[in-house]
């Protein structure tokens, strides 16, 4: 898959000033913060704050689904807002710049993960419609920029709580395959609360969004590029193709889906994120977003306690 001339040619793109290559670790100073130097300390207090900032983004959401004339603005706007809480937030709790956030190149990283999210569910949707299991009727114009409005918001708040808090904090613990593998997970089992929810569902959404997303993040290490993915491939599922998105059963955008058939091709009352052919087709940048880290030296091993470094000299 090509992603843009240098990385199609296989040279690796300029990092963006300042980004780190490794996973960003807090530099607290000061005796006020020290509580807040452990890890698993840090974990908690930003997952707590940046799950009910979602738990709100969430709410307000569901309160705009059939306000198209306000659902975009407002949910442009809830992007912005919560990513000001996450950079504030970094910037209190470990007292550092907020690298994963840099400017530079961001505009550009969320085009191209939006295009490529879009993509990709072009493609998995083509196949289902190939094989009989996707029909659709117009939607509306509104109902597409309402949903991408949402969107926006969704992708930008379970982006920074998955791979800006999580993954992030977990790789100082566990290194990069422990943090793939525990935030991939989490992210699956999260969605298991939604309706029709299936283990099959939440495993599939763990492939497609925990670890393309989490493979993203560790290539490029700022979130910009994950949440265009993640913006692109939900906006295409609600917002153009008008299907079932993780569950949530009424879904209209420029088109409105059904799905018919075979749940292992069409994932069923879940949609299609429940599908084989999603997991997949998002298979394939996971793969290659986690040998673009690995050529450019980003997958970390798991960090050796001090007293097992200490007893080897």
């Amino acid at each position: 898959m090509t992603f843009d001339g240098s990385w199609a040619e296989g040279r690796e793109a300029p990092p963006a000033p300042d980004a780190p290559d490794g996973p960003v670790r807090a530099t607290t100073s000061g005796e006020t913060r020290r509580w807040l130097r452990p890890p698993w300390v840090r974990l908690i207090v930003l997952l707590v704050a940046f799950v009910l900032a979602d738990t709100v983004v969430g709410g307000i959401d569901q309160g705009l689904d059939d306000v198209p004339v306000v659902g975009l603005p407002v949910g442009v706007v809830l992007a912005a807002l919560v990513l000001f809480a996450y950079v504030k937030a970094i910037r209190f709790v470990e007292h550092r710049e907020v690298a994963e956030l840099a400017r530079d190149g961001a505009a550009a990283d969320v085009r191209r993960g939006t295009l490529i999210g879009i993509v990709l569910f072009l493609a998995c949707i083509g196949i289902i419609a190939m094989f009989g299991g996707y029909h659709a009727g117009w939607g509306s114009i509104g109902a597409m920029l309402t949903t991408f409005g949402l969107m926006c918001a969704v992708a930008a708040a379970e982006e920074l709580i998955f791979r800006g808090v999580l993954f992030r904090i977990v790789e100082e613990m566990a290194g990069t395959w422990g943090a793939l593998v525990v935030s991939a997970l989490i992210f699956g089992a999260l969605h298991l609360v939604n309706p029709d929810a299936t283990v099959w569902g939440a495993l599939g959404i763990a492939i497609e969004g925990g670890l393309m997303a989490g493979a993203a993040y560790a290539a490029t290490r700022t979130l910009w590029l994950p949440i265009g993915l993640h913006l692109g491939w939900n906006f295409a599922e609600g917002g153009i193709f008008g299907v079932t998105v993780s569950g949530s059963h009424g879904t209209v955008g420029l088109l409105k889906g059904t799905l018919s058939g075979s749940a292992v091709l069409t994932g069923g009352n879940f949609g299609p994120e429940a599908s084989l052919v999603a997991i997949l087709i998002c298979g394939i940048p996971t793969v290659v977003f986690l040998r673009l880290a690995a050529r450019r030296g980003r997958i970390h091993p798991r960090p050796r306690r001090a007293s097992a470094a200490a007893a080897e000299h």
